[in-house]
């Protein structure tokens, strides 16, 4: 027997088995109405009442509804509900310029565009045929005296979401996840993290980016309470954990970052300790930071390694048993490194160093755009772009975007491993790598550094921190101040921007 995967599974067994359970509590402080608390019975019934407003609209199966809205109650429904009718999701990075948005809308062909009601105002130039505020709109927009017509052939090659991708470098991409996609993420991603129908998950992660990582569907089909967290902010983070008895949460580093510098003026134990774990990606993280995470607030650290074309879940790293009797420093080190392959999951490396994977998470193309899909899937390899290595246990250490490698003095440089150097000065809050054009050694290593609140440092002292821990060749032989590094939704560093004002006289990106 074979039974389509598709994500109405997670939704539809959350309201059988725990119907009656609190499975959304919704952001309070929102320029819409919140949704406040509502069980996954409330949650399906809006979800088929959503269904039926598209009906009513005469939107079908396998046409886009794009949505733009900070975190919030309805876009985790629309998230779970709008797939699961044969319709494609589309959700769309809410800090992006309305040109782009537009872009976007454009090039999916979403018929429904639904805008958070604080970004209406900036994206009223963005038009689609039918377009509702995620307000008291949308809430007109539901039908709940009609039942939705059924999907009529459930397939789970069939498309269910297409994110695009950040467009750090040029226009974004339209990545295609299949339910089949989203499904094994969603379960493999809830095995390795244990997650059960105990758990508390709190949304720190946008929601737009690969869908949330498809926790809104694991956490949904174990019937775990989710706790909508509209905007990042570290005191804000802590008193909710305190408050929901949060056990669950994801981020890029900038977001743990955070809520150290305010578990420093917290009063009283630090909420979640020795329970809450927390799941790291978009950036290596330091050591030093994770080692810090462990201590200071007792929450244990998850890795993960993985992109938007691979829904994302590539990679894990957990706190083994054999990491137990280590130091932390050593532990820190261990936890460091991007991971080992998720099950169901392969990785290779190329020649040129360059990470290939294969599996049941990875995209099955661009939308429109058959020769980046072509490029990307060469060979029957999803090539990730990302350089690294793999080592006899099997572990991946990320080394380098490839294009972000340094090469000086013809020796290559990573600069992951630099920023590592840079970051455990005490004085230091920031710092991105990059290479600069540079007569003598091609490529100068140079840092651009944001200094912690109330500290002080010379570009000397960071130099002679770095050499005392790197190779010489690797310090940076120039430090550059700033109050602030450009970075995506998600935290990843514009390494692109932050070289224009050295390369804006080159014709080419190497030197």
């Amino acid at each position: 027997m074979r039974v389509p995967l598709t994500t109405r599974d997670f939704l539809d067994r959350a309201e059988l088995v725990y119907g009656d359970r609190v499975g959304i509590v919704d952001e309070p402080n929102q320029p819409a109405p919140s949704t406040g608390e509502l069980t996954y019975r409330e949650v399906a019934r809006r979800g088929r009442a959503l269904q039926a407003g598209l009906d009513a609209l005469g939107v079908g199966e396998g046409e886009r509804v794009a949505i733009v809205s900070h975190n919030a109650g309805r876009l985790l429904e629309c998230l779970l509900a709008v797939p699961s009718s044969g319709r494609v999701a589309v959700p769309v990075n809410f800090r992006l310029q309305p040109e782009e948005v537009s872009y976007i809308v454009g090039h999916c062909g979403a018929r429904v565009l639904l805008v958070d009601p604080e970004l209406e105002a900036s994206l009223k130039s963005v038009e689609a045929e039918h377009k509702f505020s995620t307000g008291e709109e949308y809430e007109q927009l539901l039908r709940f005296d009609t039942e939705p017509r059924p999907w009529s052939e459930p397939d789970e090659d069939a498309i269910a979401t297409i994110n695009y991708t950040s467009g750090t470098t040029a226009r974004p991409k339209g990545v295609q996840m299949t339910h089949r996609n989203e499904w094994v993420n969603a379960v493999t991603f809830a095995m390795h993290m244990q997650i059960s129908d105990r758990d508390v998950y709190m949304h720190t992660l946008p929601m737009f980016h690969c869908n949330g990582w498809g926790l809104p569907y694991s956490t949904a089909g174990l019937g775990a309470r989710q706790v909508v967290l509209r905007k990042v902010d570290g005191p804000e983070i802590l008193r909710r954990v305190e408050q929901h008895g949060v056990t669950v949460m994801a981020g890029a580093p900038a977001v743990w970052n955070a809520v150290l510098d305010a578990a420093a003026d917290w009063d009283g134990e630090i909420p979640g300790r020795d329970r809450v774990r927390i799941i790291v990606a978009g950036a290596p993280p330091p050591s030093r930071t994770i080692a810090r995470v462990e201590a200071e607030l007792g929450w244990e650290f998850n890795q993960i390694y993985g992109l938007t074309e691979t829904a994302p879940l590539l990679t894990i790293n957990r706190p083994r048993e054999e990491y137990d009797h280590l130091d932390a420093e050593e532990r820190a080190k261990r936890l460091s490194r991007a991971g080992v392959p998720a099950l169901g999951i392969r990785l290779s490396t190329s020649e040129s160093g360059e990470v290939l994977a294969q599996g049941n998470t990875v995209l099955a193309g661009y939308w429109n755009n058959p020769d980046a899909s072509g490029e990307a899937l060469e060979g029957g390899w999803f090539h990730t772009g990302d350089g690294g290595t793999i080592d006899e246990g099997g572990y991946l250490t990320i080394s380098d975007r490839k294009k972000d490698v340094i090469i000086t003095g013809g020796e290559n440089v990573s600069s992951i491993e630099v920023e590592d150097a840079v970051f455990s000065h005490p004085a230091v809050a920031e710092v991105a790598v990059i290479g600069v054009p540079d007569d003598k050694w091609g490529e100068m290593v140079t840092a651009i550094v944001v200094l912690a609140e109330g500290q002080t440092a010379t570009a000397e002292e960071i130099i002679a921190h770095c050499r005392e821990r790197i190779a010489t060749y690797k310090a940076p032989k120039r430090v550059e101040f700033t109050s602030e590094i450009a970075r995506t939704a998600t935290g990843k560093i514009q390494k692109f921007k932050l070289r224009e004002a050295f390369w804006s006289t080159s014709d080419r990106q190497v030197n």
